[in-house]
């Protein structure tokens, strides 16, 4: 079986090295190309809302999806929905089967030695969300009130750091148990990362719920082909243009319940 995987492993590193001399022979070529055929190929997620997820006439919906056709119809395009999962992001970009990945992707060092990023388009947090009937506007006025974390998180870390001594934390072990338990009404409050409080909000709109308190704020980035620096520079025009109009913080209004606020570049 060691054999086995020692020779799958080569396999993959030929076929990734494979893939980056087809990224590097055909440098600068992307946004031409794109410009060319007149359609934008985004990868994004269909199962991540509120980023990206299918609505009730079964086609991908969310502010990443947003985001794909604001930047294709300022380029002047047509917009390409490719579908991914969290795994496959990346390799579709390395594989030229996207331009673009607008799917949640968070910006850190091992995947910088891959893929070049653009400036940040929207955040991505983990948060304490609850009723919108209740009068939330600091951590304080949580005191006396239960709260549903899922055991271990990094919203269990980061409420830790800021939640008043007599704040009733609830820990489950896992999110669909941390849902439940505030869906049906064990906890007044949740904390949760936007995309599980995303899809809790879609599914329960009963709930009447919304985003109260940021506990720690990660943005996303539009994942580009190494050396395709024109195409990246071209998307941070577009995203630059779209914070100064004010459009990104529509679309994170609209979607997660507050502005995009001051991004990275």
């Amino acid at each position: 079986m060691n054999l086995l995987h020692q020779a799958l492993s080569r396999r993959l590193l030929l076929s990734l090295a494979a893939a980056f001399c087809a990224v590097g022979a055909q440098a600068q070529s992307a946004l031409d190309d794109v410009l060319k055929a007149k359609v934008l190929k985004v990868a994004v997620q269909t199962d991540s809302a509120p980023y990206g997820y299918v609505g009730t006439d079964l086609k991908p919906i969310g502010l990443d999806i947003d985001m794909a056709n604001y930047i294709a119809k300022k380029m002047g395009v047509a917009v390409e929905l490719v579908p991914v999962v969290s795994a496959s992001r990346i390799p579709a970009l390395l594989t030229k089967k996207a331009d673009l990945v607008i799917a949640t992707l968070g910006k850190n060092a091992e995947r910088e030695k891959v893929i070049d990023f653009t400036a940040a388009y929207s955040p991505f947090f983990q948060a304490v969300f609850g009723p919108k009937a209740a009068t939330v506007k600091s951590f304080a006025d949580l005191a006396g009130k239960s709260v549903g974390v899922t055991r271990g998180a990094m919203e269990d870390q980061e409420l830790g750091k800021v939640a008043p001594p007599t704040v009733d934390t609830k820990r489950f072990e896992d999110n669909n148990a941390t849902i439940a338990a505030f869906v049906s009404g064990q906890v007044q409050f949740v904390a949760l990362g936007a995309s599980v409080a995303g899809n809790m909000l879609v599914k329960n709109p009963q709930l009447a719920s919304e985003y109260k308190l940021l506990l720690k704020d990660s943005p996303n980035f539009i994942g580009v082909a190494k050396g395709e620096d024109k195409l990246k520079a071209k998307v941070n025009e577009i995203l630059a243009g779209a914070k100064k109009a004010g459009d990104l913080d529509a679309m994170a209004q609209k979607w997660l319940g507050r502005p995009a606020g001051d991004l990275p570049l």
